[in-house]
């Protein structure tokens, strides 16, 4: 039967289009902006990005490079980006004093056994000369550190009191860690409390030892976390949710990449190629040798740590209000992602 036309349309034209029209439209993809220092630990993000994981949440994110965590908390305050990723820090509690909304809601790095990308550094002659035998010996030396206010001066503080000493008996230098190389080379500091992959520059070029790497004195220290904004859990609660499954799976695949505290294990080559493209360092021969982060599969956070250099910071009258560390964590959006993902499972090694 021939079909009857309507203003020109055929029937089958017009109800198709009615159809058309009435049919929602396709979610478009939520945005997402992540401050990060695009270093070792960032790997879970650039996994996630290049596995497609955000994509398949919905998610379009953007990378921004910051130098630091600290320098991430003005525009995270201000919702100018959505998560940021680095060391919690003395700027980030005052921040969370002061009412800014930033949470740490997840691990980015710990130290675990065996895992100690972390380590105290001391210059070679010092060892080699049998100046610096424990960390007794190192009452007087020139010590980097990054910043005031950053963990690693209450690392530092942990190390020392094994020997007996304090903060007060050795001379702190701050540094960022790409200058610790350089300073232990040329002896302008006599040992450096510093990461990788500072710790593969400088025994690569045979100016420092490895003295103690931080899992054999501070295991489980929360070294770095993953931060969210204010206005993204208040306005985006389930773009946040969503963006926590995707990182979780980009986690749980680095995790399939270790071994024996190396990236090594089965993901190893997939892993490290991502990061030469998306990180600072480009290449692979350098990420094969590190020590690797670890990094919970469920994202869970080191709560005693940081409840110790909370309070490390506090006895060191850095932290100005009255805070606690809990305060400044919401761990709800890791819980929640880890329930809908289910329990890790670990690939054959």
């Amino acid at each position: 039967m021939q079909e009857k036309i309507l203003g020109g349309l055929s029937l089958g034209c017009v109800v198709a289009l009615a159809a058309l029209l009435s049919s929602p439209a396709p979610a478009a993809a939520q945005d997402v902006t992540v401050g990060l220092p695009a270093v070792i630990s960032d790997a879970s993000f650039f996994i996630a990005q290049a596995n497609g994981y955000f994509k398949d949440e919905g998610l379009t994110v953007h990378f921004e490079d910051f130098a630091s965590a600290a320098k991430m908390i003005a525009p995270l305050g201000a919702g100018e980006i959505d998560v940021g990723a680095g060391a919690p820090s003395v700027g980030l509690y005052n921040a969370v004093a002061r009412g800014i909304g930033i949470k740490i809601v997840a691990d980015k790095g710990h130290i675990a056994p065996g895992y100690g990308w972390q380590a105290l550094m001391v210059r070679k002659d010092l060892v080699d000369n049998g100046k610096v035998k424990s960390i007794k010996d190192f009452k007087g030396l020139r010590v980097a550190t990054t910043a005031v206010g950053a963990t690693e001066t209450s690392i530092l503080d942990v190390a020392l009191r094994s020997g007996g000493l304090t903060l007060n008996d050795v001379q702190q230098v701050y540094l960022p860690f790409p200058e610790q190389a350089a300073a232990m080379a040329h002896g302008a500091v006599d040992a450096s409390l510093t990461s990788e992959p500072m710790i593969t520059f400088m025994l690569r070029a045979d100016s420092a030892v490895l003295f103690a790497g931080v899992d054999t004195f501070y295991p489980g220290h929360q070294t770095s976390v993953v931060l969210y904004s204010g206005p993204f859990m208040k306005n985006h609660p389930d773009t946040a949710r969503k963006f926590m499954v995707a990182y979780l799976r980009g986690v749980r695949f680095y995790n399939d990449a270790l071994a024996g505290g190396k990236i090594a294990g089965p993901n190893a080559d997939r892993v490290i190629s991502i990061l030469t493209q998306n990180a600072k360092i480009k290449d692979p021969a350098v990420y094969r040798a590190v020590i690797a982060s670890a990094c919970d599969p469920d994202g869970r956070l080191d709560m005693p740590s940081l409840r110790k250099d909370f309070e490390f910071f506090q006895q060191q009258k850095m932290i100005n209000g009255d805070l606690t560390v809990d305060q400044a964590v919401d761990q709800s959006f890791a819980r929640a992602a880890a329930a809908q993902l289910g329990p890790y499972r670990p690939a054959s090694k």
